[in-house]
C-alpha cells in the first residue's frame, strides 16, 4: 500500500521583516506551501561586532509578540529558534521535511555574508533557497550613476530613485495562512530573554508600541495630522511634527513600499508638496542602505580616508565622554537630547545633528564613540542609517555636512524650541529660566539665575567647553587634514 505524498513544506525565515503585508518572501512561501513554517531565529552573535543593543531587544520581544499574534489570527504560529543560524535551520528542515525556504534580504555587511554562507550550504544540501527584495523600494545595485558606479552624493540619487517610483506598487496581505507544523521542541519568545531584567523599560512602554497594526496606527495618524505640515515641523523638537516610524521600518513593521502606497492614496503624487520633504526622508534611508552595501568598511572607517588622521581629543576625553552619554554637558539643547535618548529610545531628528555635532567637533571625540552609544540606546538604531548620520555630522561621509560646519546649539534652541519648549521638558531644573536664557543659562545675570533657583554647576552642570574656543579648536583639527592627498 502507498504512503500518502508528504505535504510541501516551506520554510519562512523571517528577520527584520516582522510584518504580513507586502511581504515578497511571505506570499512566495504561501503560494507553494502546503504547510507554513515562519521561522525567526535568534542569533545576535552573528551579527557581531553590531550586536543589537538593550533598546533594540526590548522593541524586538514585543515586536515579534505582536507578529505571533497576527499569524494565530490567520491560522498559523511562530517558530521561534535560538543560536547559529544554519545550525537551526537544518535542524527545522529534518523535524519538517521542508523543501523549500524564503527570506528577505538584509544587506549590511555581516548579515549578507552570513546569508550568502548559508545560501550555498543550504543549496549544497538540496534544498530549493530564494532571497527576495522586501527592505527597501529600490536593491542597493537598481540606482546607479551613468557609468554603473554607486551613488555618493544623495540629490542625485534621490533624482535618479523618484523616476522609478511610479513602478513600485505595495503587495497585498495574506488573508488566510497554511498551517504551521507543531515544533518538536517549542521555544517561547521570553525564552529569549529579551527584556530587560531590572525593569528600566517604563518610558519606553509609555512611549511606543511595537508591531505591524501600530506601525499602520502611526501612519495613517501622521499622514492625516501631520504630513501637510511636516517639510516646517520636523526641524522642531517642541513639536509632533515627525512621523516617528523610523523604529517601525527598520523591524519591518511596514514596509516603505506599503509608506509609498499610503502616501499616494492621501495625497496623489509622492514627489509634490507637501509629501515631498517625507519622500526625501525616506530617500536618505535608501541612500543609506545603497552606501552600507557598497560601502561596508564605513561602518567602523570614514569613506573619505583623510579623517582617519584627524587628530581627536585626548585629554579628559573619558570623562567628556560620559558628561554628554549623561545628558550632563552643561549646553542645554545637547542635555535635552541625551536625556531623551535615554528615556525613550529616541531622540529628534534635528536635535540628533546637533548632539552628534557637539561631540565630533566641539569636544572633539571620535564618531565612532557617538555611534556606538546610539546604537545600544535607540530603539530604531539601523546600521545604515546610524552609519550615514554619524559620518555626515563628522564632516567624513558620503553628503557630508563640510567640515567647518559646526552647529551651534545656542543658536539651533533659539531657532527650533525658541521658547525653550523641549529643553524645559527634559531639563526641568532650568524650567523657571526666562526664554532669553534658556538655551545659555551661563549667559543669565547672576540675579535671573537666583529668580530661577538655578545654580550653575549645582543644580546644573557649567558647560564642559566654551563654545567658541571649542569651535576654534575643532576648525584647527580639520585643517590639518583638509589638504591631505590619500
Amino acid at each position: 500500500m502507498m504512503s500518502a505524498p508528504r505535504p510541501k513544506t516551506i520554510i519562512l525565515w523571517l528577520r527584520r521583516d516582522l510584518r504580513l503585508a507586502d511581504n515578497p518572501a511571505l506570499q512566495a512561501a504561501v503560494a507553494e506551501a502546503e504547510r507554513l513554517v515562519p521561522l525567526y531565529i535568534h542569533a545576535p552573535a552573528e551579527e557581531s561586532p553590531w550586536t543589537p543593543g538593550a533598546a533594540s531587544h526590548w522593541w524586538l520581544h514585543w515586536s515579534l509578540t505582536a507578529l505571533e499574534q497576527r499569524l494565530r489570527e490567520l491560522g498559523s504560529r511562530l517558530w521561534i529558534g535560538q543560536g547559529e543560524s544554519l545550525a537551526v535551520l537544518r535542524q527545522v528542515i529534518a523535524a519538517t521535511g521542508a523543501q523549500g525556504l524564503h527570506w528577505n534580504r538584509l544587506y549590511d555587511p555581516t548579515t549578507r555574508a552570513r546569508d550568502a554562507q548559508i545560501k550555498q550550504a543550504l543549496r549544497a544540501d538540496g534544498l530549493t533557497v530564494t532571497s527576495h527584495p522586501g527592505t527597501l523600494l529600490f536593491e542597493p545595485w537598481e540606482i546607479a550613476t551613468g557609468s554603473g558606479e554607486p551613488y555618493r552624493v544623495f540629490t542625485p540619487f534621490w533624482r535618479r530613485a523618484t523616476t522609478r517610483l511610479a513602478t513600485l506598487n505595495a503587495l497585498p496581505t495574506p488573508t488566510a495562512l497554511p498551517p504551521a507544523p507543531t515544533p518538536l521542541d517549542p521555544i517561547g519568545i521570553a525564552d529569549l530573554g529579551l527584556l530587560p531584567r531590572i525593569p528600566w523599560d517604563g518610558s519606553l512602554r509609555a512611549t511606543w508600541t511595537p508591531g505591524e497594526d501600530a506601525a499602520n496606527a502611526r501612519t495613517a495618524h501622521f499622514l492625516s495630522e501631520s504630513l501637510h505640515r511636516y517639510g516646517h515641523d520636523r526641524d522642531r523638537p517642541d513639536h509632533d511634527g515627525t512621523s516617528r516610524l523610523s523604529a517601525h521600518l527598520h523591524f519591518g513593521e511596514i514596509s516603505p513600499r506599503r509608506l509609498l502606497s499610503m502616501v499616494r492614496d492621501t495625497l496623489g503624487d509622492p514627489c509634490a508638496e507637501p509629501a515631498e520633504p517625507f519622500m526625501r526622508e525616506l530617500g536618505w534611508r535608501e541612500f543609506a542602505h545603497h552606501l552600507i552595501y557598497h560601502f561596508g568598511h564605513t561602518t567602523d572607517a570614514p569613506l573619505d580616508p583623510r579623517f582617519a588622521a584627524l587628530p581627536w581629543r585626548e585629554q579628559n576625553a573619558e570623562a567628556l565622554l560620559a558628561a554628554w552619554q549623561r545628558g550632563a554637558t552643561g549646553i542645554p539643547l545637547v542635555d535635552a537630547g541625551m536625556r531623551q535618548l535615554w528615556h525613550t529610545g529616541w531622540m529628534h531628528n534635528r536635535v540628533r545633528m546637533v548632539v552628534a555635532s557637539f561631540l565630533t567637533k566641539n569636544l572633539r571625540l571620535p564618531w565612532q564613540a557617538g555611534t556606538r552609544w546610539f546604537w545600544d540606546t535607540l530603539v530604531d538604531a539601523d546600521l545604515a542609517s546610524n552609519t550615514l548620520g554619524w559620518q555626515w555630522s563628522a564632516g567624513c561621509g558620503a553628503d557630508a555636512a563640510p567640515y567647518f560646519r559646526i552647529f551651534n546649539p545656542v543658536l539651533q534652541g533659539e531657532r527650533f524650541d525658541p521658547r525653550g519648549v523641549y529643553v524645559r521638558h527634559w531639563c526641568p531644573e532650568l524650567a523657571r529660566l526666562p526664554d532669553r536664557f534658556i538655551h545659555q543659562p551661563w549667559a543669565a545675570p547672576a540675579a535671573v539665575l537666583r529668580a530661577a533657583d538655578v545654580q550653575l554647576g549645582i543644580d546644573y552642570p557649567a558647560p564642559v567647553v566654551d563654545l567658541k574656543e571649542s569651535r576654534a579648536a575643532a576648525l584647527a583639527a580639520y585643517e590639518v587634514i583638509k589638504t591631505q592627498r590619500v
